[in-house]
């Protein structure tokens, strides 16, 4: 992007109160208790091929879909990839069901431009409820007017591929339940498509929660973020939010060798590969004028 995500601050209408002014929405409201529903009855029809596909389909929609893909390189361009690659991590992050990838990286612009306040689509200030799963079903529930897509992401709405995946979001997931159906029957289609997407759902969830309500920090924000080991495990490395709130573009979140930060790694793999360059990182000097009052004044003097 040209222009930083906090200079999109102030002027339009996603400056309100989300949770006081919506209603329910009904699809999505359908569609979670369909989900849940059908998750609670994968519980009762285990086998360990099902359990494995769901496990690889987990890390590749979570991790190379929304972690490496919609958050680390369609959101903040923390990195470069050739474009077929780029489809492909998009293609990935369909398979979450977490909406378009468009729709997902204005939600998270909002984010970081509003972060816990006035027109933050999820933040906890409005509840902690709100903030994991009331702001998807009487939020934005990602859905935006067509002016607010060009305002947050022009550069993927310049994109016909990108337009074009973002508006048949669910046909990845429908295709791979065919494919799950016909290889593994109803035990894989449950486990691989009702349970991976209601748990994902959650774990991605919790970073909009729990990371603005419970943990640690290193840097000095105006928001609320904090980083939490646990919503790291299950977010493939998302949970240390704190850090990348800091340093938005910041391709490694994970900055201490006990940070575990699959999506990084998932990101150097890539650069070893030759699919991933300029890749953006933060310098060990910020990292140690967060950590040293002393150093981190003479900065700012400087």
């Amino acid at each position: 992007m040209s222009t930083t995500i906090r200079s999109m601050k102030t002027t339009d209408n996603q400056t309100r109160n989300y949770q006081q002014e919506e209603s329910l929405n009904w699809n999505t409201a359908i569609f979670m208790v369909l989900f849940h529903l059908g998750a609670i009855a994968a519980l009762f029809m285990f086998s360990w091929p099902a359990l494995m596909a769901t496990l690889v389909l987990w890390w590749v929609s979570g991790s190379l879909g929304i972690g490496v893909g919609f958050h680390r390189l369609l959101t903040h361009r923390g990195y470069k990839t050739p474009k077929a690659v780029e489809y492909f991590l998009t293609f990935c992050g369909l398979l979450a069901l977490e909406g378009g990838a468009i729709n997902w990286v204005v939600t998270h612009r909002i984010h970081h431009a509003h972060t816990d306040d006035a027109g933050d689509p999820h933040t906890p200030r409005d509840g902690r409820w709100w903030a994991h799963m009331g702001w998807i079903l009487r939020g934005t529930a990602q859905q935006h007017e067509k002016s607010q897509m060009q305002r947050y992401a022009p550069d993927l709405m310049k994109d016909p591929v990108h337009v074009w995946m973002n508006n048949l979001y669910f046909v990845p997931l429908i295709i791979s339940g065919i494919v799950l159906l016909a290889l593994g029957g109803w035990s894989a289609l449950f486990w691989g498509v009702f349970l991976r997407v209601t748990v994902g759902l959650h774990f991605t969830w919790l970073v909009n929660s729990a990371t603005h309500l419970w943990g640690t920090r290193r840097f000095e924000t105006n928001d609320d973020s904090t980083n939490s080991w646990w919503v790291a495990l299950v977010s493939f490395g998302e949970g240390w939010h704190n850090n990348h709130h800091a340093h938005p573009r910041a391709a490694k979140h994970g900055l201490k060798w006990y940070e575990i930060d699959i999506n990084w790694y998932g990101i150097r793999v890539m650069q070893l590969l030759g699919l991933a360059r300029g890749i953006r990182l933060i310098s060990k000097e910020q990292i140690a004028a967060a950590e040293n009052p002393q150093l981190r004044e003479l900065q700012k003097a400087a």
